[in-house]
This record gives structure tokens, sequence and C-alpha cells, in this order.
């Protein structure tokens, strides 16, 4: 079955920047992201400052999804901001892999990245119109917060902003449905 069993899950590095580009121009006409902003997200992905995870689904050498997160990092502790909270910013599957459990995969991947990352809560925006992101982000427990008017431009989309409570609780490794192989991505 595709998305489940045969895309491998791996840390995303400059080279698929072109192909993940490919992908998010397709899913998001209106906003999508530029070449400089992934650059400048795989930046701060590596190494023991790392603020950022970034994961890329492949499937017979092709891209076929996409996912990263940025973190307020634990030195938030340190200034007495509290415990680091993580942000989804995105994550892209391509339509033929729809349904197939690749976007639970790449969100697990995420919330697990926000535990190694200590966050005590994961917060994301959601296009109010995509229901099939809510659908999954609910699965996982996330619940609405609140809204933001206009938040996607240029075409003045609603966000919905929700925020999901301790990530450990949501990444279980042991469920079988979440189809789940571990990757590395702090290296």
């Amino acid at each position: 079955m595709t998305g489940t069993e045969t895309s491998v899950l791996r840390e995303m590095r400059w080279w698929d920047i072109d192909s993940v580009l490919e992908l998010e121009r397709d899913l998001f006409p209106e906003d999508a992201w530029s070449r400089g902003m992934f650059w400048s997200e795989l930046a701060h992905s590596r190494g023991p400052g790392a603020t950022r995870c970034y994961v890329v689904a492949e499937e017979d050498g092709r891209i076929v999804g996409y996912a990263g997160l940025t973190t307020s990092g634990a030195e938030s502790d340190s200034d007495g901001g509290g415990a680091p909270a993580a942000d989804v910013q995105t994550i892209a599957v391509t339509r033929d892999h729809w349904g197939t459990g690749l976007g639970s995969r790449l969100l697990t991947e995420l919330l697990r990245a926000a535990t190694a990352f200590e966050c005590t809560e994961v917060l994301l925006e959601c296009r109010i119109d995509n229901v099939r992101a809510q659908k999954l982000y609910e699965r996982f427990g996330f619940e609405t917060i609140g809204v933001r008017r206009g938040y996607y431009q240029p075409g003045n989309v609603d966000a919905l902003v929700m925020r999901l409570t301790d990530p450990s609780t949501s990444v279980n490794p042991a469920n079988p449905g979440n189809g789940v192989q571990g990757t590395e991505t702090h290296g």
C-alpha cells in the first residue's frame, strides 16, 4: 500500500528543496513557500543548537510528502520563558497519497521531534477550508483555540489555531496504526 509501507521517512536535506518546491507549488499555489524559506528553515535543523525538524517521505526516488516543525528551543527556560513550545510549520502529501496514512506518519514524526525537544505543547495554523487536515489534527488530539482572520495571503483565508498539550501522549510507537518507522532527524 502506498504511503504506509513503501514510503521512507528521512531528514530533509538541501538537495530535496527543488522536489519539495514542486510539490509545494502544486498543493499551495497561492501561498507556496519560497526556496529561501526552506533554506532558512534547514539552516536551523542540524547540530546541537537545532530548533527545527524537517522530514521528507520518499518512495521510489520521488518525494511524496514533507513536514516541518520549529521550536522555541530549550534555551527559553534560562530566560524565564518557560518550557519550549513547538509549531508545526507545514505538512504536505502528494494527491495520489491522500488517504494512505502518510500524513499521519509525518505528523507522528513531528510530534516525536517535539517530544525530543522537550516541548510541552504544539501549535499550528490550519486553513479554515482544509477539513481533511483539521480531521487529521483532531485525531491526534489537537483542539481549536482561536482563529486568525486573513492569515493566508493573498487569498485572505482564515486560519484555525490549534493546540496539542503534551505531544508525548499522542506519539505511541507501539500503535501499529501509526505506521511509523523511526528516523534520525538531528544528526
